[in-house]
């Protein structure tokens, strides 16, 4: 298992390093083929077509992250079980994930194509950009399976510590997502659909890859096709682990699908430069996902093991080198945030809207990365369900109350804007509080069903 990193031994800091760097290369070309995308739309058809992409984004992200925050339990289960080197159960675990990702992509197929037109509609999408957003909107979900599958299949690579594979399979697909931007939307003039097709081979392409390989493995997490079935004690507790992290996703997508709505009341133009600026801020999400992962693995792997003082240590290594990263690349954005928006769009106003935003947000990405990693922290001991809440009562219920409350009142884009920083700077000071005054490393064990992240009301533990 030369590809897979058993975080249970050896040095802390290099098997958190080791993890995350490959899948920071690989975020980095997939956000790559995104900038790229966004490049060409930008450039070739114009600011409504960066436009109706922005639009699209929210809504896809919606279902799309529900059923990526059900994989992430499934990676915490399996990883759980190879941790603790219960190589049957891994096995069955797998088999379990693949078969609940075939009738999750077809569902989300079908709900798909009904529904985003209808939100798309409820969101104010602008007249000249909605009809290319249901363009986008329906080729992608027509595709929707291949990135179910990827993730289904990425999960196992991330329980058992291989990021190298992903790495090579990302870096495949980007390239293709690329090459065929250009001839679909460059050369072929086929616009936004040319933009949505090119999106849809890549990512089929890095499904066919990344389950090939799997079925091919002579290792542990090896896929039978005729072992394709569900266990239902094991998806009861994918799932379980799962939803959590699922409707954490979701409730995002839906805060930001509100945050969009109130961009929309603002104009293309203004969609066209949060647009350019959401492209920009996926690198942000580079280094913070990259060790959001590697957290999640080595909490798992670690937890299964009994290592409990490694956690520890492991914890505060990994947060402390997330925050740095993201507030490193947040000060460069700040620094350069009008050539960088320019490069999808010259429009004066494209630019200004977008360099706004980011002399807004970008000086706050530490408090975004602190919420993410001990998030994942949580994730991987089991305690998915407090990070969920925490999410759900400041990404998305206070979020929300605010901007329904003060756009009321003061109708400028800068208030949406501010509603980023705001709640990530109130979920980070609850999150402080869970780390360090809660005990989340106890009660885990892969026998039973883990105990609550917080302990009973007598322990006297801040809440």
């Amino acid at each position: 298992m030369k590809n897979t990193v058993l975080m249970t031994k050896g040095s802390i800091s290099k098997n958190i390093i080791k993890f995350a760097v490959p899948i920071f290369f690989g975020n980095v070309f997939q956000q790559l083929y995104n900038f790229v995308d966004s490049i060409i739309l930008g450039n070739f058809v114009g600011k409504e077509a960066l436009a109706a992409v922005t639009s699209s984004s929210s809504m896809i992200f919606l279902f799309v992250g529900f059923i990526s925050g059900i994989f992430m339990g499934a990676g915490v289960v399996i990883s759980r079980y190879y941790g603790a080197e219960d190589n049957e159960t891994v096995s069955k675990a797998i088999h379990t994930n693949i078969a609940f990702a075939v009738f999750a992509g077809i569902a989300l197929t079908v709900i798909g194509l009904i529904l985003t037109p209808h939100i798309l509609v409820w969101m104010k999408t602008p007249d000249s950009v909605i009809s290319s957003s249901l363009i986008y909107v329906r080729i992608y979900f027509g595709g929707i399976m291949s990135v179910v599958l990827y993730n289904a299949a990425s999960s196992v690579y991330q329980a058992v510590g291989d990021t190298k594979h992903p790495l090579i399979f990302l870096i495949v697909a980007s390239l293709i997502n690329v090459t065929l931007d250009l001839i679909f939307v460059g050369l072929l003039k086929w616009g936004i659909a040319g933009a949505a097709a090119a999106t849809v081979i890549a990512q089929t392409t890095s499904f066919l890859l990344a389950i090939g390989y799997l079925m091919r493995s002579k290792d542990v997490y090896h896929i039978d096709i005729k072992k394709i079935r569900i266990n239902k004690d094991l998806l009861k507790e994918i799932v379980k682990m799962g939803i959590p992290a699922g409707v954490q996703n979701s409730v995002i997508g839906l805060a930001n699908m509100v945050v969009q709505f109130n961009i929309n009341i603002f104009d293309d133009v203004a969609m066209a430069g949060c647009g350019a600026y959401s492209r920009i801020e996926g690198f942000v999400f580079v280094p913070i996902m990259s060790f959001n992962f590697s957290l999640t693995t080595f909490v798992s792997q670690n937890l299964g093991a009994g290592e409990y003082e490694r956690v520890k240590k492991g914890v505060r290594f990994g947060i402390l080198t997330s925050m740095v990263l993201a507030e490193s690349v947040g000060l460069l954005f700040f620094l350069f945030a009008p050539k960088l928006i320019a490069i999808f769009n010259s429009d004066p106003e494209v630019i200004a809207f977008g360099s706004k935003q980011a002399h807004i947000e970008a000086l706050f990405y530490f408090l975004l990365a602190f919420s993410h990693s001990v998030s994942a922290v949580l994730r991987g001991a089991g305690k998915s369900f407090w990070s969920m809440v925490v999410m759900l009562g400041c990404w998305c219920v206070f979020r929300v109350t605010y901007l329904t409350v003060v756009i009321s009142i003061i109708q400028q884009i800068e208030v949406v804007f501010w509603g980023y920083p705001l709640t990530w700077f109130l979920s980070s000071f609850i999150f402080f509080f869970m780390l360090f005054f809660s005990k989340w490393q106890k009660g885990f064990s892969i026998k039973k069903e883990p105990a609550l992240a917080f302990p009973p009301r007598e322990d006297k533990t801040v809440r």
